[in-house]
């Protein structure tokens, strides 16, 4: 029988210098195991210890927004099933968008929270290549978003929240999916969730691309995990037009302000959800606990207004977007 070996934990450039303490460590540790001779080697392990925790503090409390973005594709982070799972009971995924395609890229279902029926749905990439071909790499059709949207009416019909996850770098691009109306199935699920009586959460579970997250991103709260990132274009994409070179694409990515303390300031997020120290795919179980805690508590918010109130603060919201002041030539006045 052969044995299979464990796999190994995908690293990333600036997890190495904490990782390989942590190795130290455990080095330690076995010498000590393996001698036998008594010596105490506690002092030097809580040291070590010590220094880890300050070093994983400096890490990550202080990466740019590239780095930021390689934390939203490491292939470990929870995905939308990874929180739908962990987060939701009794759930039942439905398939379909009535009109012929079910697509894997964009999936969604009915579940319950805390005894409450809701409706969930999201982008879901694959955990290796095989699955991630399968699933298009998160880049939904336009099945995809007429299958959300099918949800997103029954939900409305019946009275369920609605709670949706982004996770993509954008929409499918490739030519069937024009030829199918990705730009049209896009933009009616802009048009149709302003009008939705029911709560609507949406969270950035990892990266949201484009109009890719947008055509399921219209919500009352749109909430984003700190290591999550929100842009317009993929950094890459963003250096080939301007630079010419997707090599720039870490000055890409500060340029178009991607983080959520820049989607923060900027008065487009909500809510930055905290990540467990080294990232989500470090400690998904509480990761979901902390998305769950938060889903409830503005679920409480949110249902304390009327369905005509929520869905007048849904059109303010997005109407405010992209209002911003400059001076005005000279006098020194602002100008909308």
């Amino acid at each position: 029988m052969t044995q299979t070996k464990p796999r190994q934990p995908l690293l990333l450039d600036f997890e190495k210098p904490l990782v390989e303490l942590e190795e130290r460590i455990q080095q330690i540790r076995d010498l000590a195991a393996e001698s036998g001779d008594g010596v105490d080697v506690s002092e030097q392990i809580r040291q070590l210890e010590a220094r880890a925790a300050q070093l994983r503090q400096e890490i990550f409390r202080s990466l740019s927004p590239a780095q930021r973005l390689q934390l939203a594709r490491h292939p470990r982070r929870p995905s939308t099933l990874d929180y739908i799972q962990a987060i939701g009971d009794d759930w039942m995924e439905l398939h379909g968008d009535r009109v012929g395609s079910d697509d894997p890229a964009l999936v969604g279902g009915i579940a319950s929270i805390d005894g409450r029926s809701v409706v969930m749905l999201g982008h879901q990439k694959g955990r290796d290549t095989k699955d991630n071909v399968a699933r298009n790499f998160g880049m939904a059709s336009p099945g995809g978003y007429r299958k959300a949207m099918r949800l997103m009416e029954h939900a409305n019909r019946f009275g369920m929240p609605i709670l949706t996850f982004i996770d993509t770098p954008g929409a499918w691009a490739g030519l069937e999916a024009e030829h199918q109306g990705q730009g049209e199935a896009i933009a009616y699920n802009l048009r149709e969730m302003f009008r939705l009586d029911v709560p609507i959460i949406c969270t950035v579970i990892g990266e949201g691309g484009s109009g890719g997250a947008l055509g399921i991103g219209v919500g009352d709260r749109l909430m984003m995990f700190e290591h999550a990132v929100y842009t317009v274009a993929t950094p890459e994409a963003c250096a080939a037009i301007l630079w010419k070179d997707a090599g720039k694409a870490p000055q890409a990515a500060e340029a178009l302000k991607i983080t959520a303390w820049d989607l923060k300031e900027l008065g487009i997020l909500d809510r930055i959800l905290p990540e467990p120290m080294g990232a989500a795919h470090s400690q998904p179980v509480e990761a979901a606990d902390i998305l769950k805690k938060a889903i409830v508590q503005t679920l409480a918010e949110l249902d304390r207004m009327s369905a005509q109130e929520r869905r007048q603060m849904r059109y303010q919201k997005f109407r405010r977007i992209g209002v911003f002041l400059e001076p005005s030539n000279g006098s020194g006045d602002g100008d909308r």
